[in-house]
């Protein structure tokens, strides 16, 4: 795997930084830069026709029992004879290479940015006296988290596991969940401190070339210190930065990333986190979760919609209580506008300034419950809502409906599937209720058309923000707004303006061959 990776440094440095032949002073630069600290483990070892050899690994990093395998490899008698069939005996180097060490993974190094990288990888460095080329064998043992459900993307049917924060068990969950020869992974390592590796993952044949081109592009063009989440890489190579509105996708779950990279999107595994990224991606994709494709395609289509007016009710209902109550109360009922005014008979506030202090509360519950610890947390932000909540009332600093209004809002905030999609919501909420407070209905108007005019101009790697809705395109409007039947989406979406390409037969339901059965039965009697 590592010999793919792209590291970024100069050739002129690379050729600098060559091994010696010489054993100690080869071991002499590795201490220069790692330096002497007690987890450094340098073990002396006289090998087969007195050569000497060292092994170099960082404890605490590394399988104790693989490195006591690789010792007992290396201290035992190979068999030595010719290597190539011409009568030539092998060198101590390449009976190691070749012959000799007993562990799965090893690699031929000749350059001290190697030896580094692989000692902080969790490998562990053979150098051979008399040799300039070392052995890296792979002896990874750190402690990590097991596959667990994600904790985020939580499904009543579908699968369980969930990304952890080592890269290769990612990589193995989705090639677990795509047996395809055709499913590529390319690895890059970005940071110069950090050195992070990152794997560019993509389906070959279904992915477009251009958009690859791109992205690996963007990666190229990150020069920093630090990767440590997926969340770095995502505003380095994101289309545009000023906007509230996400233009990746990050999940922990290998079956929505799997199914993302089948419809032609591309996905970003990066070490040390279990959050991948996956783009292009649009509007609607938000709005779609892993659940709607295992359930059947009615109930689905019915979640989905309760999605979408969720989001707009998160976004819109304080904004339009303020503006109706504020400026166009011959809008309401008399018997509710008679019960509204009763209310807010005693509240000192306008309706904005009210609105603005349940939903800031509400916005500090919210962030106390996340940071408080798990046990506590959710006990502080119930209590804390309905003490808050029925106290404002009693006092007549708040009046009820507008208890009822945020209260409603923030139930159907949490409904989005996307976090990211649920906070762009929150944060255009209260631009909506200071233009409702300012100018009443005429105010949402002008905000929502500024908001469209906005999604309408974001991109995703080239793609337009609003597809398949704008530009319109009919065949995939199939899983926007309803999820039609497995059997009728005969087509992959598509992201550009070509058609989709076929990703099964004849689109028909077995019912229907079961009734055309029953038909004929019921003729022939």
């Amino acid at each position: 795997m590592n010999e793919e990776i792209k590291t970024g440094m100069d050739t002129d440095d690379k050729d600098r930084k060559r091994l010696s032949a010489d054993l100690e002073m080869n071991i002499k630069m590795v201490t220069d830069e790692l330096g002497t600290e007690p987890d450094i483990i340098i073990r002396h070892l006289h090998m087969f026709k007195s050569s000497k050899a060292a092994l170099l690994y960082i404890a605490g990093m590394t399988d104790a029992s693989a490195v006591n395998l690789l010792v007992m490899s290396m201290i035992t008698e190979p068999p030595l004879g010719s290597g190539d069939g011409d009568g030539m005996e092998e060198s101590p180097f390449q009976s190691l290479l070749y012959r000799s060490l007993a562990i799965g993974g090893i690699r031929k190094i000749d350059r001290l940015d190697e030896v580094l990288l692989a000692m902080l990888e969790g490998n562990t460095v053979v150098l051979l006296d008399g040799s300039n080329e070392a052995i890296a064998a792979f002896t990874c043992g750190v402690e990590k988290r097991s596959v667990e459900e994600p904790s985020t993307q939580t499904v009543v049917r579908g699968p369980k596991e969930g990304f952890t924060e080592t890269l290769h068990i990612n990589t193995a969950l989705i090639r677990n969940k795509i047996k395809s020869t055709n499913l590529r992974m390319e690895y890059r390592i970005i940071g110069h401190q950090t050195r992070t590796t990152i794997a560019l993952v993509f389906m070959k044949g279904i992915a477009d070339e251009k958009v690859l081109e791109e992205v690996r592009r963007r990666l190229d063009l990150i020069d920093t210190d630090s990767i440590l989440e997926s969340g770095y890489i995502e505003e380095f190579i994101q289309d545009k930065t000023f906007t509230p509105f996400p233009l990746l996708q990050n999940s922990e779950r290998p079956d929505a990333i799997a199914a993302g990279l089948l419809e032609g999107q591309f996905a970003i595994v990066v070490d040390g986190t279990p959050f991948v990224l996956l783009a292009p991606v649009t509007f609607v994709k938000f709005f779609q979760s892993s659940e709607d494709y295992y359930q059947r395609y009615d109930i689905s289509t019915f979640l989905r919609i309760i999605r979408f007016f969720s989001f707009l009710a998160s976004m819109l209902l304080p904004s339009i209580y303020i503006a109706i109550t504020t400026f166009h109360q011959e809008m309401l009922p008399t018997q509710l506008l008679i019960s509204i005014a009763a209310q807010r008979e005693g509240v000192p506030f306008p309706a904005l300034v009210e609105a603005m202090i349940m939903e800031i509360t509400f916005e500090i519950l919210r962030e106390a419950g996340v940071r408080m610890p798990r046990i506590i947390g959710p006990a502080i932000s119930i209590v804390g809502a309905l003490v808050l909540g029925q106290s404002a009332v009693q006092a007549g600093l708040i009046s009820a409906a507008m208890v009822i209004v945020v209260s409603f809002t923030a139930i159907a905030s949490f409904v989005i599937p996307s976090i990211n999609m649920g906070t762009a919501a929150r944060l255009i909420r209260f631009l909506l209720m200071i233009l409702a407070g300012s100018f009443g209905v005429f105010g949402i108007l002008a905000g929502l058309m500024m908001i469209l005019t906005h999604l309408s101009s974001l991109r995703s790697f080239g793609v337009p923000y609003l597809t398949p809705i704008s530009p319109l395109k009919t065949n995939n409007l199939k899983d926007v707004f309803i999820r039609v039947p497995w059997w009728a989406m005969k087509k992959r979406p598509s992201l550009d303006n070509k058609a989709g390409t076929v990703r099964q037969g004849t689109p028909s339901s077995i019912s229907d061959h079961a009734g055309e059965r029953s038909q004929k039965g019921g003729e022939g009697q």
